[in-house]
């Protein structure tokens, strides 16, 4: 596959580029809190100097964890096959791909689509997958660095995508939690689009928690105060675990969490526990634990990414299960966390309209799709018309819900 003076490789793992190279195009300009080109550290903090845009969920370092620990491999059906685009000798892009054998750890559901097309005759897998494995957030997706033609690498990039459907025998390309530019660019080389809602907390400048209350009608403000209270009744406390205060310990607990909480819900927890160690080896300051601990021991934790204006949240457990618990060390937490480091958003994940009362609110997500068969593309074309339609008005019905005063008169 080549365009002009640029060539495109599809490689096998993570390692066949170096951290430098990918990093340079998946953050541009950033630097390692670890010194290892991974992290920006929190702003104005010790832990590093805040670079725009950051994202840690694209780092090499995530990457890495991710396949090394056998999260993501091909055993585990994520087979990687990462683009990369070169000029002359020199890294210039990257799309994080995989060859899929199945559906699952991705939040954007096409199985339907899958079953459909099995029914008619049609082999819908393997298929490939632009993505962070197991990872709802949204991010770039066509890593391109500094210093070089941007437009035109990553028309290389999407056009790489399509060939490589092709040699790699896949029904389809999907490129999930894209941002909404690489969706459209990704449109103009036969991509359908695909828009879902996350649910995500902005902060408008609050100084405290408190700040944040006070924007919000007084039977909200009232329940949340409720709930953080009643969450802590049985004498739990919280603690934020960051750096180098996050021990192999504290990792075993939360890991205990993992696999119970994921356990009942999927059946099978996606990532492994060296997953973890990985990353407290290579992104420990990327990652924040909200730990509750009772009895002098860890009953309960939620696992978050910082990025440079954002808090992802991620995987929550628990081995004890106290009314509210979860509101708390989640959602909460991470505003408190937010607010109190200058963040400027919480994504708090996949799913959950409940979010809406604590001051979460619908955000607009977007994936594109490329179906190779044309009967299969026409019937999933017209599909996403009018989910795209349904997504559009149900955002908007969810919005109006939103616990914030309506009456700039009304006393908080």
């Amino acid at each position: 596959m080549a365009s002009s003076e640029i060539t495109l490789e599809a490689v096998p793992s993570i390692g066949e580029v170096s951290p430098q190279d990918w990093d340079a195009c998946a953050n541009p300009g950033g630097c390692g809190g670890n010194g290892k080109a991974t992290s920006p550290g929190l702003p104005g903090d010790s832990l590093g100097i805040s670079k725009p845009a950051y994202n840690p969920f694209v780092s090499h370092a995530f990457f890495s964890a991710v396949e090394t620990s056998g999260s993501a491999t091909s055993r585990t059906g994520w087979a990687p096959r990462h683009l990369v685009a070169k000029i002359g000798d020199r890294v210039a892009g990257v799309a994080p791909c995989y060859l899929k054998s199945h559906s699952q750890g991705e939040y954007v559901f096409d199985r339907g689509w899958a079953d459909a097309y099995e029914r008619a005759g049609g082999r819908y897998y393997p298929k490939l997958q632009v993505s962070v494995p197991f990872t709802p957030a949204t991010g770039p997706r066509l890593l391109i660095r500094d210093g070089v033609d941007r437009d035109k690498i990553a028309e290389a990039l999407a056009g790489g995508l399509v060939a490589l459907c092709g040699v790699s025998k896949a029904s389809s390309v999907h490129v999930t939690f894209a941002r909404e530019t690489e969706a459209k660019l990704l449109a103009g080389h036969g991509f359908l689009q695909r828009t879902d809602q996350q649910f995500h907390w902005h902060n408008q400048g609050f100084a405290t928690f408190d700040d944040f209350l006070a924007t919000l009608n007084s039977r909200h403000r009232k329940s949340i105060k409720r709930e953080r209270r009643d969450a802590l009744a049985a004498g739990i406390t919280i603690h934020w675990l960051t750096g180098d205060d996050i021990t192999e310990d504290a990792w075993d607990a939360f890991f205990a969490f993992y696999m119970e909480t994921g356990s009942r819900k999927w059946g099978r927890p996606y990532l492994t526990r060296e997953f973890f160690s990985l990353i407290g080896e290579t992104m420990s300051r990327d990652v924040l634990l909200v730990m509750a601990r009772r009895n002098d021991r860890w009953i309960a934790g939620a696992i978050n990414f910082i990025g440079s204006d954002t808090l992802f949240g991620r995987n929550w457990g628990a081995v004890e299960h106290h009314p509210f618990l979860h509101f708390e060390v989640c959602y909460y937490q991470a505003i408190d966390f937010a607010i109190r480091h200058g963040l400027g958003n919480v994504e708090a994940g996949a799913q959950g309209e409940h979010k809406i009362a604590r001051g979460y609110l619908p955000r607009t997500t977007h994936s594109a799709h490329f179906i190779a068969d044309p009967g299969l593309r026409r019937a999933i074309a017209d599909y996403l018309k009018r989910e795209r339609a349904y997504v559009t008005e149900a955002g908007r019905e969810l919005a109006e819900l939103g616990p914030f005063r309506k009456d700039a008169d009304e006393a908080p």
